[in-house]
């Protein structure tokens, strides 16, 4: 199982970090030890200052697929969700000044906290409501119309480069509104009207 990130992937969040718009999806990973499921309290690193949260919808992919055309992306995923795109911004920060890779940033213990899968049945995917409340006051809000690449697109144009398989997990990109968490934070995260998480930092 693999977790497949996109970044920059809302123009207003590229705004909102002064990063430039990329002229295609850009890829990172996060191994399987970033997961967090079932409402597991996420623990603050002690090696960051800024942890950032990211909110966003996922894709679990149902069936093994290489360079998807576009109209058949729908018949490789049936299920979504949301999760969280932790960030150390500090380390992130250092890693861009220097060229380097986002990993270090972006792959630590934990930071990808997942809700439940639920069926993605007749939503139209270019038109899903999404949000993420801290300590109860609503921090995000996106709608998947907002997206550069739509999924579609994200799932045909990972499939070009990484042999996509059962169980896999997109992560779509996060719109504007990322910000600081704090030990002590509750965050809950909504799909349209449905809480998808409800986790505590410790």
């Amino acid at each position: 199982m693999k977790i497949i990130c996109i970044g920059r992937n809302y123009v207003e969040h590229i705004e909102e970090l002064g990063n430039e718009r990329p002229e295609h999806p850009i890829i990172f990973m996060k191994p399987d030890t970033s997961l967090l499921k079932n409402n597991e309290p996420f623990y603050h690193p002690d090696f960051s200052d800024s942890i950032h949260y990211e909110v966003e919808v996922l894709i679990k992919i149902k069936k093994e697929g290489k360079s998807i055309q576009k109209e058949f992306t729908k018949d490789y995923y049936d299920e979504i969700g949301l999760g969280i795109d932790f960030t150390a911004r500090d380390w992130q920060a250092k890693a861009k000044e220097k060229g380097h890779p986002w990993e270090i940033a972006k792959a630590f213990n934990g930071s990808a906290p997942i809700s439940h899968f639920v069926p993605k049945g007749n939503r139209d995917m270019t038109n899903i409501n999404f949000s993420l409340e801290r300590n109860g006051q609503e921090v995000q809000n996106g709608n998947t119309s907002l997206m550069l690449w739509p999924i579609d697109e994200i799932i045909s144009y990972i499939s070009k480069f990484i042999l996509l398989k059962t169980g896999d997990i997109i992560f779509t990109g996060t719109p504007k509104g990322v910000g600081p968490i704090a030990i002590g934070d509750r965050l809950a995260g909504f799909l349209e009207n449905e809480k998808m998480f409800d986790f505590e930092v410790k």
